[in-house]
């Protein structure tokens, strides 16, 4: 996957002055997708042998947005950028992949089939869609770009590690991003772990 280096700025945020970079895909037959990455330091660390504490987060704007407590996205966002700003170096990719990869409205559609008691691995296969439908090129392509080829990835998704590896990242770690369940999202966290794989 080919990704343009399209705009960048500086952005004051709570968590300090990050630099915003967004970029394009190039696909031959469709308008370009938009992905950022959020550097934290000076981008010319970031090169090197020295593993680069890095987070790649899919985009869900119900957590984000709206604050939903359905799921701890908007959480392990909170708590990416706060670990990036205390160490002064490293990067968090946001990928345009609402709802693993199926898009908002068959995210919302997901969520009604849970409300009749379908866990979240079952309502999107009854949707059709596969388990988790996210990728990991762009990412990978984004990391490459700003000279990023190893990484401390804070990820509790395996899926993440065997993306990026696959890409031609290197994955010296991996940083639990653990958040406290509460009562609206404890059984969503139970079956990403259970039927997902994903680690704590």
């Amino acid at each position: 996957m080919k990704v343009e280096r399209y705009a960048e700025s500086d952005i004051p945020t709570e968590y300090g002055v990050v630099r915003l970079v967004v970029f394009r895909t190039e696909p031959e037959e469709a308008p370009p997708e938009e992905h950022s990455a959020v550097v934290f330091g000076a981008e010319s660390a970031l090169a090197g042998p020295e593993p680069v504490l890095a987070r790649v987060h899919s985009e869900c704007w119900t957590g984000e947005v709206l604050r939903s407590s359905k799921c701890d996205c908007r959480a392990q966002l909170d708590q990416a950028m706060r670990a990036l700003s205390a160490a002064g170096r490293g990067v968090l990719v946001y990928l345009r992949q609402e709802g693993r990869g199926i898009g908002l409205g068959n995210k919302i559609r997901a969520y009604a089939l849970q409300e009749q008691g379908a866990d979240t691995v079952d309502a999107n296969r009854m949707l059709g869609f596969a388990d988790d439908a996210r990728t990991y090129d762009i990412a990978a392509a984004i990391l490459a770009s700003l000279g990023v080829s190893s990484v401390r990835l804070m990820t509790n998704n395996p899926r993440k590690v065997d993306g990026l590896a696959a890409h031609g990242i290197v994955v010296a770690g991996r940083v639990p991003a653990t958040t406290t369940p509460t009562e609206h999202n404890a059984s969503y966290l139970e079956a990403k772990a259970r039927r997902l794989g994903h680690k704590t």
